[in-house]
């Protein structure tokens, strides 16, 4: 991307949703935010691959819901840029016909992001912000993409960690699910063995567009309420689980 301000973007303060993207390889990036992602490899040098893990998980889960658990909806919330491999490119390998709408809170990621999709009938992309789930789900479902009446496949990857306490909004979001519907989440977590690294990595997203709170396995897993937890096996190798649990946790609910 330009370093010159397109769609007037705060080139100076970096943005989380673009340090994923350098850290996935991507160009929609500016140089606070390659900075930014420059300190937090310093401090975690895993992460470039934690990220590219994150997003292998990601993928695994909607091939899976689509595939095997026919799934033909997808809510991705905290969505960022569109990057490689978004989550209607793959489930468009399953069913062309599958629906996709992507939802962040940030207005200028959304203009990007519109335009980085426009022209794709089955896709959407909404502003909207977690903290508000019931103003969340009528955008979604007024794009005319998603029945609420059948099951859906929601993704909150690499998000609830930019949140201070969003337990209740998640709850009301999964509330308003029909049954047989889908949450994926993951998460950045907390080993008390790299206790002074993440502490520097949230010094990092400090002086970002969000600050971010690391939580505990069982304090993620709370996220899914009575959803049934699957497998982790099912979207991610053994081994690249255990290279992931360093610095995160995902998991994959349904609801009954």
């Amino acid at each position: 991307m330009s370093e010159r301000n397109p769609y007037g973007l705060d080139v100076s303060t970096a943005n989380v949703a673009r340090i994923y993207d350098y850290m996935l390889g991507g160009k929609d990036n500016f140089a606070a935010d390659r900075e930014a992602a420059e300190q937090i490899l310093k401090a975690f040098p895993e992460s470039r691959e934690g990220v590219r893990l994150n997003r292998e998980f990601l993928g695994n889960a909607v091939r899976y819901l689509a595939a095997e658990a026919g799934i033909r909806q997808f809510v991705d919330v905290g969505a960022g840029l569109p990057t490689q491999k978004n989550v209607h490119q793959i489930a468009h390998e399953v069913d062309p016909e599958a629906r996709t709408v992507y939802v962040d809170n940030d207005p200028i990621v959304c203009v990007h992001g519109r335009a980085l999709l426009a022209g794709a009938p089955t896709v959407a992309m909404v502003e909207g912000d977690l903290r508000a789930p019931e103003e969340i789900w009528a955008r979604v479902t007024g794009t005319g993409l998603i029945d609420p009446e059948e099951p859906v496949g929601v993704l909150m990857v690499a998000l609830l960690h930019f949140l201070d306490d969003p337990y209740a909004e998640v709850a009301k979001l999964r509330e308003m699910l029909a049954p047989g519907s889908f949450l994926v989440v993951t998460h950045l977590s907390m080993a008390e063995r790299r206790a002074g690294d993440t502490d520097a990595v949230k010094r990092v997203y400090s002086r970002a567009s969000s600050g971010v709170v690391p939580r505990t396995v069982e304090e993620i897993k709370m996220f899914f309420g009575d959803f049934e937890i699957l497998d982790n096996g099912v979207f991610i190798s053994p081994s690249a689980l255990e290279r992931m649990a360093i610095l995160g946790w995902g998991g994959v609910g349904r609801k009954h």
